[in-house]
């Protein structure tokens, strides 16, 4: 599997994450013998070692970035702490979205019963009928939509996009399971709708200017045509 390298100097590097890939395995992981992470087929292509700068859950594709040093990690740490970068997604979901809205419902942390802070940005791009029923409804009815995360808490996506009754299209935990088996019946699309499409932010390093952006996956293309959402 050959990554796109989408942005590199000789700080950082940022690549496309394909989706059911993790970053990194666990400690003493048993999918370590199964699967390569991002991290070993980065290692493997580039022959070097490459540290995160941040996390994707492993079903959600796109932009990741890394650095060449861990002597750097936490310089580039700092702009997403001090919510200095810009990070934008792509989704699609159940039913037709606002034109706008910003969602601040709270969200619980991992392990943990304490509930954060969190704002998401949502902007509807595109919307779709179908003539294909799904229960309890004789069509269907999807919406392209762009998130820009405000805070970084676990899966806040997905919980925001499910809190406001459109969730995303492939979420096994937080979606639709008819939505989500209607479209791998209907079009083999298994993997979930949600993509790290752009980071903007200032270089620490180079005091650069920086609009990075990541290449669909396969199954985005083929809806994108298919929908005819071009």
């Amino acid at each position: 599997m050959s990554l796109e390298i989408i942005y590199e100097d000789e700080f950082c590097i940022a690549v496309t994450k394909p989706n059911d890939v993790v970053v990194h395995h666990a400690y003493h992981s048993r999918n370590v013998r199964d699967e390569q992470s991002l991290l070993q087929l980065l290692e493997v292509q580039l022959q070097q070692k490459f540290y995160p700068v941040h996390r994707l859950d492993r079903r959600t594709s796109g932009i990741i970035l890394l650095t060449r040093a861990t002597s750097n990690v936490a310089k580039f740490q700092k702009l997403f702490t001090d919510n200095e970068i810009e990070k934008k997604y792509l989704g699609v979901v159940r039913g037709f979205s606002p034109e706008t809205k910003i969602i601040d419902t709270p969200v619980k942390g991992k392990d943990s019963k304490v509930h954060k802070e969190a704002e998401t940005h949502l902007k509807t791009l595109k919307n779709i009928t179908l003539d294909i029923p799904v229960k309890p409804y004789d069509t269907s009815r999807y919406s392209l939509v762009e998130l820009t995360p405000k805070t970084g808490r676990l899966h806040q996506l997905r919980i925001h996009m499910n809190k406001i009754s459109h969730p995303l299209i492939g979420d096994g935990k937080y979606g639709d399971k008819n939505h989500n088996s209607m479209f791998e019946n209907e079009f083999g699309w298994y993997n979930l709708f949600l993509h790290a499409n752009e980071l903007n932010f200032i270089h620490p390093i180079l005091d650069k200017q920086l609009h990075l952006k990541s290449k669909l996956p396969k199954n985005w293309s083929s809806m994108i045509e298919k929908f005819n959402w071009v």
